[in-house]
């Protein structure tokens, strides 16, 4: 409620343009809650992952100046190159991966980050896909009961996501998550799928000491952790290859996205859109977390997905 006073106060808004799915002025950065949640339950249980608080600290705060007014992008290029450094530091990623597989690293996280920012263009869709997400999560963490409990990060990231919601889960939203609340709680996600990825959060989220046996018996490399961000994937992935196929520039800003095709063209409701891809990315989550996930089957659900894009494509063009 204070931020929201600020905002209306400095006028830190979102202003209606040709390639937008709103129409009307509407707060930006109401995502701020996302860090300072977890900064909440960092301090709350006595700086927990430090490195990782650090390096997301960072991004946010490149992200709202960002909704202020313009960055550079080699600035915001070179910040988040140095979060996802810390971020790395904080699991170990410069150990558990070869040197030759570091850039490959930085590429693929910085490029998932960017693509969770990409998706924010509706009312709705970040606050409900991120609960699709984060609440199949929550219960691998350590014990259902340990949800309730302040050492749980997903406790505190829920809350977050419920309250910010309650503001943008609206026909006419009161304020938009922006870049910060976009870019910082899709570093976050991208955090927890990298510490379920290596194992190293089977004790409760807890990440045994380097080197330890604890460590050694965790680390297990989970590639169908990724499945939680697929239809995210699927959406980015596509969409820039459409837009190559038309021979655009990639790097400009755009409506070419599904959902946002679905949105403004077909003229689904903006709620309608967002629950429909947290209901398909939510059975895809508990698929993932109640069977044993076999690469070819994963396949098939990613070419699944492939051959649901190209038919709304295909009917686009037509």
């Amino acid at each position: 409620m204070l931020y929201l006073r600020l905002a209306r106060t400095y006028n830190i808004s979102d202003q209606p343009n040709h390639r937008s799915s709103h129409q009307q002025a509407t707060l930006r950065g109401g995502g701020i809650i996302f860090p300072l949640a977890w900064l909440g339950y960092s301090i709350w249980n006595g700086f927990s992952y430090p490195y990782f608080t650090a390096g997301l600290l960072l991004i946010s705060v490149i992200s709202f100046v960002d909704d202020l007014g313009r960055v550079s992008a080699s600035l915001r290029l070179g910040v988040h190159l140095l979060a996802f450094t810390l971020c790395f530091w904080e699991l170990h990623v410069f150990e558990l991966l070869s040197w030759w597989q570091w850039p490959l690293a930085y590429i693929l996280c910085i490029g998932i980050v960017n693509a969770y920012n990409f998706m924010d263009g509706i009312n709705g869709i970040t606050g409900l896909y991120t609960l699709a997400l984060l609440v199949p999560l929550a219960f691998q963490w350590d014990t259902p009961a340990s949800l309730y409990q302040a050492s749980n990060p997903f406790s505190f990231l829920i809350l977050a996501l419920l309250v910010f919601g309650f503001f943008n889960f609206r026909k006419k939203a009161v304020c938009f998550a922006g870049d910060v609340g976009s870019v910082s709680i899709g570093f976050t996600v991208l955090f927890l799928l990298l510490a379920r990825f290596f194992g190293i959060w089977e004790s409760g989220g807890t990440i045994p000491e380097w080197g330890s046996s604890e460590f050694v018996s965790a680390v297990k490399y989970d590639w169908s952790v990724f499945l939680f961000l697929a239809l995210y994937g699927m959406d980015t992935i596509l969409t820039i290859a459409y837009r190559l196929w038309r021979k655009e520039n990639i790097f400009q800003a755009h409506r070419l996205h599904l959902y946002q095709y679905l949105a403004n063209e077909c003229r689904w409701p903006h709620l309608l859109v967002a629950v429909a891809y947290a209901a398909i990315q939510t059975c895809i989550n508990l698929w993932i977390l109640n069977s044993s996930v076999t690469l070819w089957a994963g396949i098939g659900l990613l070419l699944g997905l492939v051959i649901l894009y190209l038919g709304v494509l295909s009917y686009r063009i037509r």
